[in-house]
């Protein structure tokens, strides 16, 4: 066999054998080609290997990878045939341990906050009566179950859409970008009294692995780039991620990002609460009040009432005595003289006032004939009218052929011009 061909079998038979593995360990000369591809060697203390990352690849690595960082890889062992090296071709790399995991996450966020993605302008409002949220998560984890319960108590108008979701592990990044992408692609779709109000990607604690899909930065991107107000529930209280510092909102845990949307609901219910045992107890004391100040009126109306009768029968005894038969009839006379006399001035005022108003009458009467337009046709004269009623005045505002309305004393001619003059 020449060296090409033995190369080339061992190629093909630890690409077979190998085809994918899991390595892990610390980065050491670290380079970055000018073509795109990144090379480097993976030493555990005892050993090392090398490895190439293919632009084809990097390109979805999140982070820059750095010496001294350790990192675990997943790609498949190959031989490089000119110069007989065994190597690891790279497919995909993420930080491990806790320096390293450190470092990327500072890289990342010192990315994103230079480009002025995390400003606090940039940040949508949560609507202040959330209708429909959708849940980003693991459809079987604690955290979504941990939501549901937090809003179907304390909100119970509220309709939760599960997006199920990867949350950790390789691929748990993608899949909550595309998850969070179809969200809003499907609200897009929606009726406007349909649509989501407010979206909650999250999930339960763990380890700070566990949690790094969180730290991604195209998923960053997406949540920035969200047409739908996002909340940020991750881990526990004291778990910080990249996805924290860019949502609209940041809740401590699963469980606070549903009180924080079911919030404003419960403390309105709270206070109608309140509000309508106070409205009771003011009904009740004004119940009181008005029962007592009625049986004081009624107490106060019998007392007035007795009072009244007794003053009406002191005073029908007073007149009973004075009512004699002889008192009467001397009453009856003056009062039988008084009426006549009335009655006449009543007559003499009638007739006086219609003769006053009879001459007055005669006056106007006599005014409007002599004002009237109509009384000068007595004398002869006459009123003439074009056909569409205008008074004509003027000889040359008419022409032969014109229909004319003259009006008479008595009477009106209906004529045509001949001629004028």
């Amino acid at each position: 066999m020449t060296v090409s061909e033995l190369n080339a079998e061992v190629r093909g038979a630890i690409e077979r054998q190998f085809a994918s593995v899991w390595v892990e360990g610390e980065i050491v000369n670290f380079t970055a080609h000018g073509s795109g591809h990144w090379y480097f060697s993976l030493n555990d203390g005892s050993a090392q290997i090398k490895a190439v990352c293919f632009k084809g690849s990097n390109y979805r690595i999140r982070f820059r990878p750095q010496n001294g960082i350790t990192v675990r890889v997943r790609g498949r062992l190959s031989l490089y045939e000119p110069r007989g090296e065994f190597q690891l071709v790279v497919e995909s790399l993420e930080p491990s341990g806790e320096g390293a995991l450190r470092a990327a996450f500072e890289q990342i966020r010192a990315k994103l906050e230079s480009e002025g993605l995390f400003e606090a302008g940039l940040k949508r409002p949560i609507p202040l009566f959330p209708r429909k949220v959708a849940v980003i998560t693991s459809g079987t984890g604690a955290a979504y179950h941990d939501i549901h319960n937090g809003l179907t108590r304390r909100a119970k108008s509220v309709s939760i859409l599960l997006v199920p979701s990867a949350v950790q592990g390789e691929g748990a990044a993608d899949s909550l970008r595309r998850a969070l992408v179809d969200v809003n692609t499907y609200n897009r779709t929606l009726p406007a009294l349909q649509k989501i109000d407010v979206v909650i990607l999250g999930r339960g604690g763990g380890s700070a692995e566990d949690l790094w899909a969180f730290n991604d930065e195209m998923l960053a991107r997406a949540i920035r780039a969200s047409e739908i107000p996002v909340i940020s529930a991750v881990g526990h209280e004291i778990d910080v991620t990249i996805a924290d510092f860019i949502a609209d909102l940041r809740a401590a845990t699963p469980s606070a990002a549903a009180e924080l949307v079911a919030q404003r609901e419960d403390d309105i219910d709270t206070a109608i609460d309140a509000r309508e045992g106070q409205l009771f107890t003011i009904i009740e004391n004004k119940m009181l009040v008005a029962d007592t100040r009625m049986k004081d009126a009624i107490d106060g109306l019998e007392s007035e009432f007795a009072t009244i009768v007794q003053n009406a029968i002191l005073h029908f005894s007073d007149v009973a005595s004075r009512l004699t038969p002889a008192a009467l009839t001397a009453m009856t006379r003056t009062v039988a003289g008084r009426l006549d006399m009335l009655d006449q001035r009543r007559f003499s005022a009638m007739d006086r006032g219609l003769k006053l108003r009879s001459e007055s009458l005669n006056v106007e009467m006599a005014k409007l004939n002599a004002l009237s337009p109509l009384a000068v046709l007595t004398r002869g004269y006459s009123i003439t009218q074009t056909a569409d009623g205008r008074i004509l005045r003027d000889a040359r505002a008419s022409k032969p052929g014109d229909k004319l309305a003259i009006r008479l004393e008595r009477g009106k001619l209906h004529a045509e011009v001949l001629s004028s003059e």
